[in-house]
C-alpha cells in the first residue's frame, strides 16, 4: 500500500504546515457576504474575530469538491493507491463523506477515522497514523489506536450565547432547547458517545459554576498529568488564562496549552466561548 495521509483545516493548521509533516490538508470553507474563503489560507482567526465583533453572519462548509478531486487525482498520479483520512468529525461536517466519494470515483482505497471532534486531537490523530505507519504498524493497529485516542477525548464548551449554534444546526435537540431558558449557562460537549454532535452535559447559573462542573467532569473521566489538555477561547484570553489556572490547581501536574479556538468552531459558538479539549495522546496510551 502507498498511503497518502489527509486531514483538513479543522486542525487549526494551514496546508503549508501539514505539508512539512508529509501530510495533505484541505481547507474548510468560510462564507462571508456571499464570498467563500479557505480557512487558514485566505481567512485567518483575526479576520473571523473581526466579523464576529461586527455581527457579520458567517457560514462554514466542507472543502470545495473540486479541490478534493484535484488533490486526489494528483495523489493518484504520484503513485498513491490509498487515502488515510482524519477530517473534522462527521457530527459537525460531511467532509468525511465527500473525501470517501472522491476516492471511490478515482478507484483509490479509502480509510477514514472519525475523531468525534476537531482541533488539536484531530491533528494528533493524523500525525499518529503517519508515525505508526512509518514505524511498521498495520492499518488495523493504527485504526485501533486512533479510536483509543478518540475515546479518551472530551471537548467541553462553555458558550455565552447559543444563537450561533442553534442557527448553524450544530446542537442536538436537547442542547438547543436549553437556549430558551433564562439565566442558564449550559455546559456542552462532544465526544465519541455523542457521535461528534454537540450535546448538553449540564445547566448551571453562573460561568464560575460551569467551570467548576467542567473540572469535576475532567476528574471523573480520569484526566490526569498524562493527558494533553487544551484550553481554547474566542477572543477571551484573560478569562481563558484564569480558567486554565483553575484546572491546573485542580489536576496535579496538569500541563495546559492555551490557544485560539479554531475558526470553523468559533463561528458557531460566538465570542466569549471557552473550550477544553482533553485526551490521552499516543505516547501515553498503554
Amino acid at each position: 500500500m502507498n498511503i497518502a495521509f489527509v486531514t483538513d483545516s479543522g486542525t487549526g493548521k494551514s496546508k503549508e504546515y501539514w505539508a512539512e509533516q508529509g501530510i495533505y490538508s484541505l481547507p474548510l470553507q468560510i462564507e462571508v457576504n456571499g464570498h467563500s474563503f479557505d480557512e487558514e489560507e485566505n481567512i485567518m482567526i483575526p479576520d473571523v474575530l473581526n466579523y464576529l465583533h461586527a455581527n457579520v453572519p458567517m457560514k462554514t462548509s466542507l472543502p470545495k469538491l473540486g479541490e478534493i478531486e484535484d488533490l486526489f487525482e494528483s495523489l493518484k498520479e504520484k503513485g498513491y493507491d490509498t487515502i488515510f483520512a482524519v477530517p473534522i468529525c462527521t457530527g459537525l461536517s460531511s467532509t468525511m463523506n465527500a473525501l470517501e466519494m472522491a476516492a471511490n470515483m478515482l478507484g483509490l482505497e479509502f480509510i477514514g477515522v472519525d475523531c468525534y471532534t476537531t482541533a488539536v486531537v484531530q491533528g494528533e490523530m493524523i500525525l499518529t497514523a503517519k508515525k505508526m505507519w512509518e514505524s511498521g504498524h498495520s492499518i488495523d493497529e493504527i485504526v485501533r489506536m486512533l479510536n483509543r485516542i478518540a475515546d479518551s477525548c472530551d471537548t467541553i464548551l462553555l458558550v455565552d450565547d447559543l444563537n450561533h449554534l442553534k442557527q448553524g444546526g450544530r446542537l442536538t435537540p436537547m442542547a438547543a432547547a436549553l437556549g430558551g431558558l433564562l439565566k442558564i449557562k449550559p455546559v456542552l460537549h462532544l465526544d465519541m458517545e455523542t457521535e461528534g454532535r454537540i450535546d448538553a452535559l449540564a445547566k448551571v447559573r453562573t460561568m464560575s459554576k460551569a467551570q467548576d462542573y467542567v473540572i469535576n467532569r475532567l476528574k471523573e473521566i480520569g484526566v490526569n498529568k498524562d493527558y494533553t489538555i487544551i484550553v481554547a477561547h474566542v477572543d477571551a484570553k484573560e478569562a481563558a488564562e484564569k480558567y486554565s489556572e483553575k484546572i491546573r490547581k485542580a489536576i496535579e501536574g496538569a500541563k495546559i496549552r492555551l490557544i485560539d479556538l479554531v475558526s470553523t468552531v468559533s463561528i458557531h459558538t460566538g465570542l466569549g466561548c471557552l473550550a477544553v479539549e482533553a485526551f490521552l495522546p499516543y505516547e501515553k496510551q498503554k
